[in-house]
């Protein structure tokens, strides 16, 4: 299991603070304030690092240790990164399973002069980073979703809650403690907290074990319900969680861990979220890591997202669209109704080509709206995130013209896509957002706030001034200068010195009118020297104020607009997650209908009974790497039925190994994922009764971490399946009891089977080389036999991955041995014994009567035939016709003899 990054500090976790100076003080208190983090204090253009987090920080990002200045008598170690590199260095710290706490500089440096020459600019913690609160593109995968789960147990009960705090929605699931490994696997969480009294719990360690995310230990206080109850409803600013639904113990308290931790996490600013949806252990089809891992959802045995079942049937256009489809895929429904509203709007959009190329191109030019509002919310938006909302605004506003009216029953939209649309139409409020965004926001903004230039010309008639006053001061100061000299009559010439600021110069006897006391005069009298007099005006007093601060009152101007923006994106923070989510809902539905046509994929009937009928079904992966390389793909069919009365509810696949078993296998079990995701499946007919709980135990491995050898994995995945699978269950077993002794695996595998059969009654694929097996189609009611097709072919063996009733009679174990490149002498030899193990069955042969370490000799070379030496001394190159036609007489007359 991943050790917990969290735990209570102890009480030289820190340095102390005594005799250091202010600054280092400063550093001390950030660190005491987050122990468990490596701090990054701002120093001007660096971020320092210093005692034991710059030592952990060099080995982990390969930066510099030095030292500065001494602390108790030693060395302080030190490590910095710019300022401007932090996001990279973050994702490296991130990535292997580091908290980072961000130590920012609150003021200017001359705000803390003002406080008295030694005093230290104010700093404090901003944020902490960890796995599951990052919103930064920089450090977010576009296309995966980014998790914080948080377990808890009530009285027997489990929930899961989960929030994605880069787009803001919140998940609650409260299961049974058998479904916590497989509810927690559902959801991929980069990080997971937990009550630390739960690690003694070996089933719960075993569902952590299988999160993959980091886990993070926190004080069992903290998941008491009365507190996480309040935490909640004062993360949300509601008085009661009665209106967001009817939550179990183990929910508050999962979601009080959350609310807990991002409290602390986020330094106190409240993100924006979606109530919690509340959706039960029933509501998604069951499946647990093991399974998972297996069948390659949406990872790769090697950790992989290239390769699996997502990435082969991902087609879609925008981030939020690609999540959206991850999500499905990984929580496929239960209910068939539901199901079949997610069949409706992709067959819609599947039989509407023009209409779906319009609306994937549309959403393509889009942005990812819920991201960006969530940066905002939390303070770290920037002018491109305005852009975006701008963007996704605008896209949403343009989709709903391409669809028929909804009230059209025939050719108008099904009622998801209905409830999309619905969602796309922009509020009054929305509406203003987006004008005010398109007409204030420029079209290609900076990244940052502070860098200014973000906002249009011509929108805030105040900003124009401090721009023209700041950009075209020049100008402006000639153009006074000209009207000075017209009202005076005087050649001035305006200067500029850090005394005076701006002035009117003319020589001395130019001057002279403008001493003599004439009454009223716009001109004032500064100062006179030898040879100059130097006036000013109110007009150019308040221009000299006005042309050295219009660089700082511009930026002002600026940072005020864009809070004004944020403020209003908070307030309406709700309904553009709705947007983003109607946005990512369409690109989902599209992406499954393009993915439909490109393979010919066909509706699945889904029912409430026991049925699993699939006709020339495909393994959407591997069909799709053999049309890669130009080679055809063998469809096969599969029936199973629970209640048997159709058809057998058990098959016992039999062949050769290479032959497809495996694949037949996965390519059923994929089939079922699909069918519940609302997708479209390969294949030219399916009918499925809802699956609850989907098994698969293909291949195994040791699990060293945790003294399991191969055969012990077996066993404890075989046991799950045993003690779970229910009369609505698909399990998938392949080579049960392989890893033991002949007879021991047997007697296990026949066991396995029989249990399957007549006490769990699912349906049921299990492949195995133990021939005995297919004994079990006349002994128990509803289970048949089915085989991988081969042949031998001038002694090669030929695949033909084709599964056929009835039981395979060999399992040509010598003849793929040959063609994995098994040296020759070895195949001979293993042949020899087969044949006299095969041969004398009757006889009860003993092993000892075979001489198994007396290895044959390799076999002499052929000799060459005279046909071949004579081929051999022929030069095609050197014959004339005719002696070409005699050199083929030659060769049949030898070939006679």
């Amino acid at each position: 299991m991943n050790a917990p990054l969290v735990h209570p500090p102890t009480a030289d976790a820190v340095p102390s603070s005594e005799g250091t100076t202010p600054v280092m003080a400063q550093f001390l208190a950030a660190k005491a304030a987050q122990p468990d983090a490596i701090v990054f204090f701002r120093m001007g253009d660096f971020y320092e690092l210093f005692f034991k987090d710059a030592e952990i920080a060099s080995k982990a990002l390969g930066i510099t240790l030095t030292k500065r200045g001494k602390h108790q008598g030693q060395d302080i170690p030190m490590a910095g990164v710019p300022v401007h590199a932090l996001d990279g260095y973050l994702a490296r710290l991130i990535r292997q399973g580091f908290k980072a706490a961000i130590c920012e500089q609150l003021e200017a440096p001359a705000e803390a002069r003002k406080r008295g020459s030694k005093a230290v600019v104010h700093r404090d913690i901003v944020r902490v980073v960890t796995p599951g609160t990052l919103t930064e593109d920089s450090l977010l995968d576009a296309r995966g979703a980014n998790r914080l789960a948080a377990v808890s147990v009530r009285k027997g009960r489990a929930a899961v809650a989960v929030v994605e705090l880069s787009a803001g929605s919140v998940d609650a699931v409260a299961c049974s403690l058998e479904d916590l490994g497989a509810t927690l696997a559902s959801f991929r969480a980069s990080e997971v907290l937990v009550p630390d009294r739960l690690f003694s719990d070996e089933a719960t360690r075993a569902a952590l074990d299988g999160s993959g995310g980091v886990v993070q230990a926190l004080p069992q206080a903290l998941a008491e319900p009365v507190g996480a109850r309040a935490r909640v409803e004062r993360l949300y600013g509601v008085a009661s969680l009665d209106g967001f639904g009817a939550f179990e113990e183990a929910e508050v308290s999962a979601l009080g861990l959350i609310a807990a931790y991002l409290e602390t996490t986020q330094a106190g600013k409240i993100p924006a979220l979606s109530p919690p949806r509340r959706s039960g252990d029933s509501g998604f089809l069951a499946i647990d890591p093991a399974t998972r891992l297996s069948l390659e959802i949406d990872r790769t045995q090697r950790g992989e997202r290239e390769g699996s079942l997502l990435a082969c049937i991902d087609r879609s256009v925008t981030s939020g669209g690609a999540r959206a489809l991850a999500e499905r895929i990984a929580r496929p429904l239960r209910d068939p109704a539901a199901i079949n509203h997610g069949l409706d709007a992709v067959e819609w959009l599947l039989e509407r080509r023009d209409l779906r190329r319009d609306l994937r191109d549309g959403l393509r030019a889009s942005s990812d709206v819920a991201r960006a509002v969530s940066r905002l919310v939390l303070g770290r938006g920037g002018p491109r995130d305005l852009a975006a909302i701008r963007t996704g605004l605008s896209i949403a506003e343009g989709l709903a013209g391409l669809f028929p009216p909804a009230r059209e029953p025939l050719t108008g939209p099904p009622a998801r896509i209905v409830a999309c649309l619905d969602r796309l139409t922009l509020s009054p409020d929305l509406g203003r957002l987006l004008v005010d965004l398109a007409e204030g926001l420029v079209a290609e903004p900076p990244h940052l706030a502070r860098d200014g230039g973000f906002v249009s010309a011509g929108y805030r008639p105040e900003l124009e001034e401090a721009r023209r006053l700041r950009d075209d001061s020049r100008r402006v100061v000639a153009d006074l200068e000209a009207r000075a000299v017209a009202e005076a009559g005087v050649p001035f010439k305006i200067r500029h010195n850090a005394v005076l600021g701006y002035f009117l110069e003319t020589s001395a006897k130019a001057a002279e009118p403008l001493l003599r006391p004439t009454g009223e005069s716009p001109f004032i009298h500064r100062q006179t020297l030898a040879n100059q007099v130097r006036f000013t005006t109110v007009e150019l007093s308040e221009l000299d104020a006005k042309i050295s601060q219009a660089g700082y009152r511009a930026l002002a101007i600026e940072g005020e607009t864009f809070e004004t923006w944020r403020a209003t994106v908070q307030s309406l923070a709700r309904p553009l997650q709705a947007v983003a989510e109607a946005l990512a809902e369409l690109d989902a539905h599209a992406a499954l209908a393009e993915w439909a046509e490109e393979v010919g994929g066909v509706r699945p009937v889904i029912d409430d009974t026991g049925c699993f009928e699939v006709t020339a079904g495909r393994h959407p992966v591997v069909e799709a790497a053999v049309k890669a390389q130009g080679d055809p793909y063998t469809p096969n069919d599969c029936k199973l039925d629970g209640s048997g009365s159709a058809c057998a509810r058990l098959s016992i696949v039999t062949g050769p190994n290479m032959a497809g078993k495996s694949t037949f296998l996965r390519q059923n079990a994929l089939l079922v994922v699909l069918a519940q995701a609302g997708a479209f499946v390969p294949a030219r007919a399916m009918r499925l009764g809802v699956v609850d709980r989907l098994f698969s135990r293909v291949g195994a491995g040791d699990d060293l971490a945790r003294g399991r050898s191969t055969f012990m994995t077996e066993m404890v995945e075989t046991a799950a399946i045993l003690t779970q699978a229910t009369d609505r269950s698909f399990v998938v077993l392949d080579e049960i009891g392989r890893g033991t002794a002949t007879y021991d695996g047997l007697a296990i595998a026949w066991a396995v089977a029989e249990a399957l059969h007549d006490r769990n009654r699912a349906r049921t694929l299990f492949a195995t080389h133990y021939h005995e097996l297919a004994g079990l189609e006349t002994r128990l009611a509803h289970v048949c036999n089915l085989s991988m097709a081969a042949r031998e072919w001038n002694g090669d063996l030929v695949f033909l991955h084709e599964a056929r009733p009835g039981a395979a009679d060999r399992s040509y174990g010598v003849q793929v041995a040959r063609l994995a490149g098994v040296p020759a002498a070895v195949v001979s030899r293993a042949r020899e014994v087969l044949d006299r193990l095969e041969g004398e069955k009757a006889a009860a042969i003993s092993l000892d009567d075979l001489p198994l370490f007396a290895m044959a000799e390799p076999a002499p070379p052929p000799r060459s035939s005279a046909v071949e030496d004579a081929l051999q001394a022929i030069e095609p190159d050197e014959l004339s016709p005719r002696e070409a036609l005699e050199a083929l007489y030659r060769l049949k007359g030898l070939g006679r003899r």
